[in-house]
């Protein structure tokens, strides 16, 4: 609370408080302790027509929301938008709607940045600097240009005091995150916290515009190979961490299909074109454009086509693009025991898992599948089905893995745009082969296992420092050693049933022993012409030994039921 109270981010507490509270969420504000931290600061909420909005429906109440909270609230929903593990259909379709109405900032507001960054008025550094800007968006407003030799170019200046808002609203993010865990227990297999670090993190680099050209740049050389796809080139002498000057593109928005047909470009060309660049960026290189939508992409005469804004880029491993191709596969060729063990091995078997009921849905999703043509596949939605499978036994997909569906639900949903016919599957399955054979080559396996060859040397070269280091550890009495048993709670009570069992054993053993020695002793009270004491013991003995043997059935069947 503490974080909340603070001076600094008093303001903004009370703009987000009153945004919720207008679109019908106040008891979200309640829980979340944002109106308490206000009232310890001395605030007070007065929100005119509130719940004015609350007969909506609540994905439109919460898009409509964080449309009006800003930047960084838009682009968390916008990365929602594709977690369809964590959110269901109907909210996955409103937040995929989100968009920043952000008016432009006078130039005046801009030239102070300018003036820094490059070192002197804009009109003076370039030989046309438009005033008016080109377009605008909620970090950054971009103006057209010409540099001193002709290239036109564009200038991408990063809005003021965007930084600060954005810092105050991550900290609020925090702390709402830590909150949301405890007042919703459900929340916590989703871990608020780890995702609001995450997007933390990417935001911050997406603030900075040269991470953004050293991303095109990597791209650019990736796709170097594909002479069809242009990326701008960045012009480094200009570019700094507010200041970004790259290359104007010339060509068609993404979305503006009437447009390609009238100029004559051939739209299943271009979403094939699109389709293999994107394809070889995740597959084949594991650094791939985030947020591959219509407003990213240009087309330009020749069916080529550009992609622009690198802010946002996902990357994989070697070892996730082997289980990426292992998965794509499995689906591609309705393979369902494929998909479950990769599916498997991505949420890590973490709590709660039932594997085997996970493993039998995943089956029955791929199975409904066989025997459809590749070309009827749709591996978007696909994809996203299987995540709502993964939703329904509440396991979450890594954040790269999240990004990587979403680039792939864009991307076919921009080739059907183009194309009704466009078919990602069997776009896919070619490439797929060739990236799975290449990975299995004599010269790949010889590489990775000089690679291996060469990790075990160096970890040997370092064992004799490590032992010794550990040695130190031990004389000064810096080691502590912990020792984790699993399902020791449960270890301890099949012994403690266990040792039950054998007592009451040795009672009934010990009781038919001196029934025998009374029944052999004469005198004393008698029943049903027995010794009455002798007779006792044995009934005692049989009634216990009855018991016993129940016990152990019942044992037996749990341990069945479990296995």
């Amino acid at each position: 609370m503490e974080t909340l109270a603070a001076a600094r981010d008093v303001h903004r507490v009370r703009q987000i408080a009153g945004v919720l509270i207008r679109h019908g969420l106040g008891d979200t504000v309640r829980r979340l302790g944002l109106a308490d931290a206000l009232a310890r600061a001395g605030q007070a909420l007065h929100v005119e027509h509130a719940g004015e909005l609350a007969h909506l429906p609540p994905p439109v109440q919460v898009r409509m929301a964080l449309e009006e909270l800003g930047p960084t609230f838009v682009k968390l929903g916008q990365i929602l938008a594709g977690r369809a593990d964590l959110l269901g259909p109907a909210w996955i379709a409103e937040l995929s709607r989100l968009h920043a109405a952000v008016p432009s900032v006078p130039l005046e507001d801009l030239r102070p940045t300018l003036r820094e960054d490059l070192g002197a008025d804009p009109e003076t550094v370039f030989s046309r600097f438009d005033p008016e800007p080109l377009a605008g968006a909620s970090i950054a407003q971009v103006h057209r240009a010409a540099l001193t030799d002709g290239t036109e170019v564009i200038v991408k200046v990063r809005r003021p005091g965007i930084v600060e808002t954005i810092e105050a609203d991550l900290r609020l993010l925090h702390r709402a995150a830590l909150v949301a865990e405890r007042e919703w227990p459900a929340l916590q297999p989703y871990r608020p916290r780890l995702l609001v670090r995450q997007f933390g993190l990417s935001l911050q680099r997406e603030l900075d515009f040269t991470v953004e050209g050293r991303n095109a740049e990597r791209v650019a050389r990736n796709l170097a190979v594909l002479p069809d796809v242009v990326i701008p080139r960045v012009h480094w002498a200009y570019t700094h961490e507010r200041v970004n000057v790259q290359d104007y593109v010339e060509g068609i928005p993404g979305g503006d299909l009437d447009r390609i047909r009238r100029e004559g470009l051939d739209p299943r060309l271009l979403a094939r074109r699109g389709a293999q660049a994107v394809l070889k960026m995740i597959v084949e290189d594991g650094f791939f454009h985030a947020d591959p939508h219509p407003g990213n992409v240009f087309y330009l005469p020749g069916n080529r086509l550009a992609f622009i804004d690198f802010g946002m880029v996902g990357r994989l491993s070697p070892r996730r693009r082997d289980e990426l191709l292992r998965l794509l596969l499995g689906l591609v060729e309705r393979q369902p025991q494929a998909v479950a063990e990769v599916l498997l091995d991505w949420t890590d078997g973490r709590r709660g898992t039932r594997t085997a009921q996970l493993e039998e849905d995943i089956e029955a999703f791929v199975d409904q599948y066989h025997g459809t043509p590749l070309a009827q596949l749709r591996l978007g939605e696909m994809l996203v089905e299987v995540t709502n499978v993964l939703r329904e036994h509440r396991l979450v997909l890594p954040a790269d893995l999240a990004l990587l569906i979403k680039a792939f639900i864009s991307l076919e949903s921009m080739g059907r745009g183009l194309d009704p016919d466009f078919h990602m599957a069997a776009e896919a399955q070619p490439l797929l082969r060739q990236v799975l054979r290449a990975r299995y080559t004599p010269k790949s396996l010889a590489l990775r296992g000089w690679q291996g060859l060469r990790d075990l040397a160096t970890q040997a070269g370092r064992l004799p420092q490590d032992l010794s280091r550990a040695l130190r550890s031990v004389s000064r009495g810096h080691v502590q050693v912990g020792i984790e048993v699993a399902h020791l709670k449960r270890t301890g009570d099949q012994i403690d049933r266990a040792a039950s069992r054998l007592s009451i054993a040795l009672v009934i053993a010990a009781l038919i022993i001196g029934s025998s020695i009374v029944m052999t002793v004469g005198g004393g009270p008698t029943l049903f012409g027995l010794p009455a004491f002798g007779l006792l013991g044995f009934v005692g003995a049989v009634a216990g030994g009855v018991w016993l043997l129940r016990a152990i059935r019942r044992a037996e069947r749990g341990r069945q039921e479990d296995e």
